[in-house]
């Protein structure tokens, strides 16, 4: 399954980038959020896709969420999509958007598939078999996918590299890393759109995502588990607790994405 996965959000990808390449229009939605003919071509190939795949799972969707908590709450497996991640960067012609597809089994992330298509970058994950990453450039080739975490980039272990969003910094992330600084430890702050945040901690490149701030669940599902199989850690930030999916309220409360080893640094009470 995984692979097909990896095709459905490949192909979304491929026609994110044309309307990236061209004018397009921007529309604002009931939370003032913004979308995009993107955003809406990519949920419909998704979607369609995801049917093929299996017509059995329920797709739950940014682009086509309104579906009562009655209906989805009997849910045990269902996709969660987000058929475009980071449109604010997307419409600033900035590369850090992606396309997150998720199946979530029992509230958690069960396969995870993120893919950055201006940045030709795949990072997919499935539980107990690993998170691996790869660029995808002259066709997609699985063999060639680098398990993750990628050993090199723990080169200077007297730095803590806090990766933040580029377009939601808000006070208590400045806290949070003022906390950090005023334990005596050198921290370097890298800033990213979209779910590369997680990635890039998962990856190795960074060693902690705060997210003190408003998510969806569509935005972190799918990289939750490519994080969790890289032996990186996501709880919730006020209370350690695990982060769930399928809730009433589809908000993800604060969280925080971290490598293992420094829980000490993020949970110091």
């Amino acid at each position: 399954m995984m692979e097909k996965v990896i095709e459905v959000a490949i192909e979304a990808g491929k026609e994110i980038l044309k309307v990236y390449e061209k004018t397009f229009s921007i529309d604002y939605k009931e939370d003032k959020t913004p979308v995009t003919e993107a955003d809406r071509i990519s949920h419909s190939i998704i979607k369609e896709r995801l049917k093929e795949i299996d017509k059995s799972i329920p797709i739950l969707s940014e682009e086509g969420k309104d579906i009562p908590y009655e209906k989805r709450k009997s849910w045990k497996r269902f996709w969660l999509v987000d058929p475009l991640d980071g449109t604010k960067e997307f419409i600033n012609k900035r590369e850090d958007f992606t396309v997150n597809i998720a199946l979530v089994e029992d509230r958690k992330p069960l396969i995870g598939v993120v893919y950055a298509p201006a940045k030709n970058l795949l990072y997919f994950a499935e539980r107990g078999k690993g998170a691996y990453s790869m660029k995808v450039e002259n066709g997609f080739d699985i063999k060639k996918a680098q398990r993750l975490p990628l050993k090199d980039n723990y080169a200077d272990k007297n730095t803590i590299r806090v990766v933040a969003s580029r377009s939601h910094m808000n006070e208590d992330t400045k806290k949070f890393i003022e906390k950090l600084k005023s334990r005596g430890v050198d921290v370097k702050t890298l800033s990213i759109g979209s779910s590369l945040k997680i990635c890039l901690v998962a990856e190795g490149k960074a060693d902690i995502y705060p997210r003190i701030g408003p998510t969806m669940e569509w935005d972190t599902a799918a990289a939750h588990i490519v994080a969790e199989e890289s032996n990186c850690v996501v709880k919730e930030y006020k209370t350690a607790k695990e982060l769930l999916y399928n809730k009433e309220n589809l908000k993800n409360d604060p969280f925080v994405v971290f490598r293992e080893e420094l829980e000490d640094y993020v949970f110091d009470n």
